[in-house]
């Protein structure tokens, strides 16, 4: 069944729409401080279609997401008890309190890996504010963590284009059932 490269059509075709980059960078400020979807999931469709504004959509990304990041750090100062819940349900639990102990012992640099690398960045703009992080560091990490990725990620986009496009289509499928199996598999091993 070819169900995810008519998917990825679809989300070329979206990723040119005029509000896109709203879009884009709504999902980054979310993402940075409570939603679970990174923003790669549109950054990189909208390079794909419009390689030409790769730098543009970089930057959406990255400044929305360091707001994001700050809100997510403000999370952190003011409402740390109410969501500590939510963070237990919502599986986060373990990784906060990883990020608790990164912060113990590198600080600025926890925030600047988290921001570059896939480890969920939220858990970290929250632990940071409820650590006390002072702000200042914890701003330049987010933007140098995050700009890295993004810039990266987009790079990588607009350097590998066409190919990049071709070989995803080539594959889109296998990798879409794959990624199906692993969310189905992860879902049960964590339940039990």
């Amino acid at each position: 069944m070819k169900i995810f490269s008519r998917l990825m059509d679809r989300v070329l075709v979206w990723s040119k729409h005029p509000r896109a980059p709203w879009f884009l960078g709504g999902l980054s400020f979310a993402e940075s401080s409570f939603f679970p979807i990174p923003p790669d999931v549109m950054l990189m469709p909208m390079v794909m279609a419009q390689p030409d504004k790769a730098w543009r959509f970089a930057t959406i990304t990255t400044i929305a997401s360091v707001a994001g990041g700050l809100a997510g750090f403000f999370i952190g100062v003011w409402f740390i008890e109410a969501i500590i819940p939510m963070l237990h349900d919502f599986g986060y639990w373990d990784a906060y309190t990883r990020a608790q102990l990164w912060f113990t012992e590198w600080g600025f640099w926890a925030v600047l890996a988290a921001g570059f690398s896939p480890i969920p960045y939220k858990v970290f703009t929250i632990a940071a504010g409820a650590m006390s992080m002072a702000l200042a560091p914890f701003a330049l990490a987010s933007l140098v963590g995050r700009a890295s990725r993004f810039f990266l990620v987009a790079a990588l986009l607009y350097w590998g284009g066409e190919r990049f496009e071709a070989v995803m289509r080539r594959y889109v499928d296998t990798i879409g059932w794959i990624a199906v199996v692993l969310l189905i598999v992860a879902y049960f091993v964590l339940r039990h």
